[in-house]
């Protein structure tokens, strides 16, 4: 299963908020088997969002947008993807009656806008806030929030599945550019994915099938200086 995830929002391009969302889905995602093929931020705008989860749904078995999610000027989110599937937003009343029962508001607190979703997507309630999500097209929506975005994801995990990697991270204090030799005799040797991630050490990430990680995880380990 491959995915898309793209998160929305002006502060997240100027810097004001850390894109954490981004980071604790791609975890989630690939902790399950999933890999995540591409990860953009766009502004809160509609013709961007409709462009990238278009461009995306084609591509992927599954995009997962948050942000720009509720009744502000600014929360477009639900605008884009509507366009982006070819579908009409309007007033979803499965969420509105959850709303007004489950979730406890009065029905004139809700903003019509609230509860606007594409037509006939399936709604995600938001178990942590107010404004719903929703499923579509195999667009999966929500909050930007991250405690309503984590709860509501929970809600569909296990909808995303896959033959998880084995993974072995092996750290060692020699200098990357030292190691290439090394790096590229593990690689050709070995059926596996190698990545390399300098800081202040640099670590190792060999991924794939067990015996052949394990092998070569310890071949390479035999080979550098380890911490």
């Amino acid at each position: 299963m491959e995915a898309a995830i793209v998160t929305v929002g002006d502060e997240l391009l100027a810097g004001d908020t850390t894109n954490t969302n981004a980071a604790w889905l791609a975890g989630e995602l690939t902790d399950r088997g999933v890999a995540v093929e591409r990860v953009t931020t766009v502004p809160d705008r509609e013709p961007d969002i409709a462009r990238v989860v278009n461009e995306y749904r084609a591509d992927y078995d599954a995009v997962l947008v948050t942000g720009g999610v509720g009744p502000t000027h600014d929360d477009v989110t639900m605008v884009g993807v509507a366009a982006a599937v070819g579908r009409d937003l309007t007033t979803n009343e499965t969420a509105r009656e959850w709303l007004t029962t489950t979730g406890g508001y009065a029905a004139d607190e809700l903003d019509d806008g609230t509860t606007a979703l594409p037509e006939g997507a399936r709604v995600l309630h938001n178990t942590e806030g107010v404004a719903p999500g929703c499923v579509v097209a195999g667009v999966y929506v929500m909050p930007g929030v991250p405690a309503e975005m984590q709860a509501m994801f929970e809600s569909v995990a296990d909808e995303f599945a896959g033959e998880r990697d084995h993974v072995v991270f092996v750290e060692t204090p020699e200098p990357e550019s030292e190691l290439l030799d090394r790096l590229r005799a593990v690689r050709e040797r070995f059926d596996v994915t190698v990545g390399s991630y300098p800081g202040g050490t640099v670590r190792v990430k060999f991924a794939g099938g067990t015996e052949s990680v394990e092998a070569a995880a310890d071949w390479f380990r035999d080979r550098v200086e380890t911490v």
